[in-house]
Order: structure tokens, then C-alpha cells, then sequence
């Protein structure tokens, strides 16, 4: 897990609010990193289990449960799976 994850996860999980559904251009430009880190963070999170697509042929992704557990600190980094 890296920083950029940590912002990924919290951007799409828009805590207080419902969670969102983005594309990577969309979490972009809401977190400090370049489109081309966050479609590699975004693909290493899905092959966690941490998001999951919303809508694969538009490239929407969204927090999924995995995620959300994660952030409010049920799973810890050693739990989940390499990426």
C-alpha cells in the first residue's frame, strides 16, 4: 500500500457523504498525482480486492467493501493480497 492508495481509497470513499463512482481522470484530478500513477494504483487495488469496477466499459471504478474495511481499519496492509 502507498500513499497514493490511501488517497485513491479516501477520495472514492467521500467519507460522510455516499461513496463515489469515478474514472481514473476524475480521481486525478481530485488527488495529487499524475493520471498515469493513478490507473496503475487503481489496477493494483482492484487486483487487491480494494475497488472494483462500476462499469468496466465506461472505466468507472468505486470503493468496494474490502476497501471501505480497510479504511476504517479492520485489514491491515498484511492482509491483503500483492500487488
Amino acid at each position: 500500500m502507498t500513499r497514493a492508495d490511501d488517497a485513491i481509497l479516501e477520495f472514492l470513499l467521500n467519507e460522510g457523504n455516499r461513496p463515489l463512482v469515478a474514472n481514473p481522470s476524475t480521481v486525478e484530478a481530485n488527488i495529487d498525482y499524475k493520471i498515469s500513477h493513478v490507473r496503475r494504483r487503481l489496477r493494483a487495488l482492484q487486483d487487491g480486492g480494494l475497488v472494483e469496477y462500476y462499469d468496466k466499459d465506461r472505466g468507472l471504478y468505486r470503493i468496494s467493501d474490502q476497501g471501505q474495511a480497510y479504511l476504517e481499519g479492520e485489514l491491515e496492509s498484511e492482509d491483503l493480497e500483492p500487488s
